[in-house]
Formats: C-alpha cells, sequence, structure tokens
C-alpha cells in the first residue's frame, strides 16, 4: 500500500462511518462543500479575473439547507416506495428524474439567487429564464450517469457517485446562470446607452 493511499482511506473511512451515525448533517456539509467547490471551479473555467464570493456563498448555503437535506429524505422515501417491487431501480429512476430533479432545478434557480443577495423579482425573473432549459438539460445529461448509480453502484457507494454527478452538474448550472447574467446586464447596459 502506498504512502498516500492510506489517508484516502482513513478519509473515505470516516465520511462512511459519519454517512452511516449522521446521514442528515453528512449530506448538508458534503453537499455544501461539492456546490461552493464547484461554483469555484465552474468561476476558474470561465476566466474570471476576481472571484464570486456572493456566488461561493449562496451556492454553500443551497448545498447545505437544501441539495443535502432533501435528497437524504426523498432518496430515503423513494427507497421506502419502491421496496419490494421488481424493476426497483427503474421506477426509482422514474421518480427522481420526474419529481425530485424538477423541483430541486426550480429551488435552486430561485434560492441561489436571493442567497446572492438579489431580490425576490430577480429570483422569479432568474427562475422563469433557465427553468425549462436547466431541467431539460438535467433529463438530457444526468438521466443515464443516475441510472448507472441506481443499477450498477452498491448502495454504500451510491452517496459518493451521486456527488460526483452533484459536482459536475453545479459546474454546468453556474455557467448557465452566469451567461444569463451577463446577457442581462449587457441588455441594461444598452437600454441606458440609448
Amino acid at each position: 500500500m502506498s504512502m498516500l493511499s492510506k489517508p484516502i482511506y482513513g478519509l473515505l473511512g470516516s465520511y462512511f462511518e459519519q454517512l452511516f451515525n449522521h446521514p442528515v448533517r453528512t449530506k448538508a456539509i458534503t453537499s455544501c462543500v461539492i456546490a461552493t467547490s464547484a461554483n469555484l471551479c465552474s468561476q476558474k473555467i470561465a476566466g474570471t479575473k476576481k472571484i464570486n464570493t456572493d456566488s461561493l456563498v449562496a451556492y454553500g448555503l443551497f448545498g447545505l439547507i437544501f441539495s443535502g437535506p432533501l435528497s437524504h429524505f426523498f432518496y430515503l422515501w423513494l427507497d421506502r416506495i419502491t421496496e419490494d417491487r421488481r424493476f426497483k431501480q427503474m421506477l426509482m429512476l422514474l421518480g427522481e428524474r420526474a419529481f425530485f430533479a424538477p423541483a430541486l432545478s426550480a429551488l435552486s434557480l430561485y434560492f441561489i439567487t436571493r442567497f446572492e443577495g438579489k431580490t425576490h423579482e430577480e429570483g422569479v425573473k432568474n427562475l422563469n429564464d433557465l427553468y425549462r432549459i436547466i431541467v431539460l438539460n438535467n433529463w438530457k445529461y444526468l438521466t443515464l450517469p443516475v441510472l448507472i448509480n441506481f443499477r450498477f453502484v452498491p448502495p454504500m457507494l451510491r452517496v459518493l457517485v451521486a456527488n460526483f454527478i452533484g459536482f459536475c452538474w453545479i459546474i454546468f448550472l453556474s455557467a448557465k446562470r452566469r451567461k444569463v447574467e451577463q446577457r442581462r446586464r449587457q441588455a441594461e447596459e444598452k437600454k441606458v446607452l440609448e
């Protein structure tokens, strides 16, 4: 065993222990860290010269308050209602794709905007401008990874795989939101100049 693998195994072991003993707290904190780091990564990829700390805090708060706890309770409920059923993974996939993904997308578009310190009207405008495209892209790009997670990943590792999927998705979501905000700003500047 290499010197690097021992700390990684220790960290994973500690994570799984916390996940087992304190699932809601662990998922909330993990979701906060993942959302914040994915948003930071998205800003770096976009070549942002000055990091938008309001955005980092907003994504972190959304992960801590909504994404982590809601996903825990939703998947617990989904597992319970699909228990002892044929095609369990397919039913779980349909439930997740039809209900959870659209609901979490709506919550994220509104509350991340609000957590950035913007008004209710801006949150609703952001929701109206982006909801359809975000949900369609979520269904388009995340259905296969979610299916693979339900179907082939052992239950003990599903949260870890879902975290990786979430990290990638938040990078995409951050980029989409940033582009819409830039277009909106440019349109406002153009109106002022006219």
